[in-house]
């Protein structure tokens, strides 16, 4: 063990709280990465987050296909609430499945080519959509697609956190979150301004376009050099390193310090090693940020958008709203982005998880107490086939909903939206980060998948403010577990976390 990991792992200050010694923070020290030349690494992070963008792309799809949809003069592709339910939600089970996968293909085929073998289910499911003939075809296209935005939401976070370094981890690790909101905009942008002219048959053939010019920049990338370090091709890992960190630097040094964090590790995780705590805690944890980040509601409000503005009648319209929230998310993770190095993760998961609370229960207090003759909904038990009702709202106290689902959305993207998944990269020991990532990606969709298929009955059943006051009681707890069970990772290498949870203490809030 280093000298530095000696140290107390928690230091009391006046100002902040530490799980990691400051000392530890120094592996890689300023003139090192000062020397980076970091314009490959980022090329490299680019084609890989052009999977996120289809991700994003995909995900929102249904949100201004199903209004058209259910007005599809053929009976072959027209929605009722059954079918537009699974056609919402049916994405979710595919990314579940994609996760399972990752499980095997992260360690198999590598971080790099799992990511590009997402890209045949992504081609095929767009063009099932494009040419579906009937709800049969749509319901496949979109598990396919669903299938590989799972397989990428398991890779894509892990490529990133092993090719980075600390000094641009937490930004880098925020760009997955970025390319989904773009592609969930560019989305929005074509179904609206383009409806005249892209029929929703042409929005999924515009969804191909970011899966192949993935897969023809990630050829030219290279594997992640720990991964690479794990399958014993250590000239193939060195070449890798010195790609993304530049020839002129000292990435020797660095090498060996991940060259040795691999040798301590076996390659595969044995069934007696679940039971220590270096290996189960950060899985644990992963997993339940996985699970606390669905629970709190964002696929449900992402993928009924339209619907649930066109329920509460706000005074913009539903389409013109769905893009304003698209606007503020966008700027949301770019703020994290920015501050992520710099104040820290936890302090990020505090605040993001106070404004989705805040934001929930005045959505669901508002659609409780505010009448039908202000808020201008007439039946509060649908969100499907509202084409009927009124878009006109009759009060500027509508206004509220808008900026509740805005805070709301701007209180995730800056917290419990990016940092999950760069925790998850960041914390997952290297010889279970494949299998656990896909764990972690197959806990959080089947978790989308359950509440995406009860969210439209149990607004059917007790109306549209008992989830969000659910949504509310779960930001609670998401409060409490980031103070009792999160660590602070900012500027720590993933060999001084690796040695942090090894050494079986637990973080807590100082």
């Amino acid at each position: 063990m280093e000298p530095s990991m000696r140290e107390p792992l928690v230091r009391k200050t006046s100002s902040s709280y530490r799980t990691f010694p400051v000392s530890s923070g120094k592996r890689l020290d300023k003139e090192y990465a000062r020397s980076l030349h970091n314009k490959w690494l980022y090329l490299a992070v680019f084609a890989a987050v052009l999977g996120n963008f289809s991700f994003g792309f995909a995900l929102v799809y249904p949100s201004p296909v199903i209004p058209a949809l259910e007005a599809h003069p053929s009976p072959a592709l027209r929605l009722d609430q059954h079918t537009a339910s699974w056609f919402g939600s049916v994405f979710t089970l595919g990314a579940a499945a994609g996760g399972l996968s990752a499980m095997v293909l992260n360690d198999r085929l590598g971080r790099k080519l799992s990511i590009m073998f997402s890209a045949l289910p992504s081609a095929v499911g767009y063009a099932l959509m494009a040419g579906a003939q009937g709800i049969g075809m749509l319901l496949l296209g979109r598990v396919l697609t669903g299938y590989a935005g799972g397989l990428t939401s398991a890779s894509i976070p892990v490529y990133i956190s092993e090719i980075s370094h600390p000094g641009v981890r937490g930004m880098l690790g925020a760009c997955p979150q970025i390319m989904a909101v773009l592609g969930s905009l560019v989305l929005y942008a074509l179904g609206k301004y383009l409806g005249l002219v892209l029929h929703w048959r042409w929005l999924a053939v515009a969804g191909e376009v970011p899966v192949l010019a993935m897969i023809v920049l990630l050829c030219f990338m290279p594997n992640s050099p720990r991964f690479l370090l794990s399958q014993g091709k250590e000239d193939e890992a060195l070449g890798s390193l010195c790609w993304l960190r530049g020839k002129d630097t000292d990435y020797a040094r660095e090498y060996e310090q991940i060259k040795d964090s691999v040798r301590k590790q076996s390659r595969r995780v044995s069934c007696a090693e679940i039971k220590d705590p270096f290996i189960y805690k950060p899985i644990l944890i992963a997993v339940g940020m996985r699970f606390l980040q669905q629970l709190s509601g964002v696929t449900c409000v992402l993928v009924y958008l339209q619907s649930i503005f066109k329920k509460t009648s706000v005074i913009l319209k539903p389409e013109y709203d769905a893009a304003l929230v698209g606007l503020v998310r966008l700027f949301s993770v770019v703020i994290a982005a920015v501050s992520m190095d710099k104040a820290g993760r936890k302090i990020l998961l505090f605040v993001s998880a106070g404004v989705m609370l805040v934001s929930n229960l005045t959505m669901g207090l508002y659609i409780h107490f505010v009448p039908a003759s202000q808020n201008s909904t007439i039946a509060n038990k649908t969100l499907v086939s509202s084409a009927d009702l009124p878009a006109e709202p009759t009060n500027y106290i509508t206004l509220i909903p808008l900026l509740a689902t805005m805070f709301f959305i701007m209180g995730y993207a800056m917290g419990w939206g990016p940092i999950t998944w760069l925790l998850m990269s960041e914390i997952l020991p290297l010889k279970a980060r494949g299998v656990a990532s896909g764990l972690c990606v197959v806990v959080s969709w089947l978790t989308a998948f359950t509440l995406t298929q009860f969210f439209l009955r149990v607004v059917e059943a007790f109306g549209l403010e008992v989830p969000f006051l659910f949504f509310a009681v779960i930001c609670a707890g998401n409060i409490l577990f980031t103070g009792c069970c999160i660590p602070e990772t900012k500027g720590r290498s993933l060999e001084q976390i690796e040695a942090f949870f090894r050494t079986g203490r637990r973080s807590f809030m100082r």
